[in-house]
């Protein structure tokens, strides 16, 4: 039940996020997007290793692991 409200509490942040940016075409929080769609990523893979689902929750990880590393670089990089 609280994996679930994370997901969509991480899940509407980064869709808010992903909105400010196109309305107003600044997307200097776009570092932030990645990285909260990230963390529901990790919040997915880990509700799919409680369902017995490993293969799905092991590729959900990785995703989180790439967006992760490219956030990271983004903020870096900025």
């Amino acid at each position: 039940m609280l994996l679930r409200f994370l997901r969509i509490v991480l899940s509407i942040i980064a869709f808010g996020l992903a909105i400010y940016g196109l309305i107003t075409q600044n997307f200097e929080f776009h570092a932030y997007m990645i990285l909260f769609l990230g963390l529901s990523m990790l919040v997915m893979g880990i509700q799919e290793f409680q369902q017995n689902k490993k293969p799905i929750g092991w590729l959900l990880i990785v995703v989180f692991a790439f967006s992760l590393f490219v956030s990271i670089q983004k903020f870096i990089l900025h």
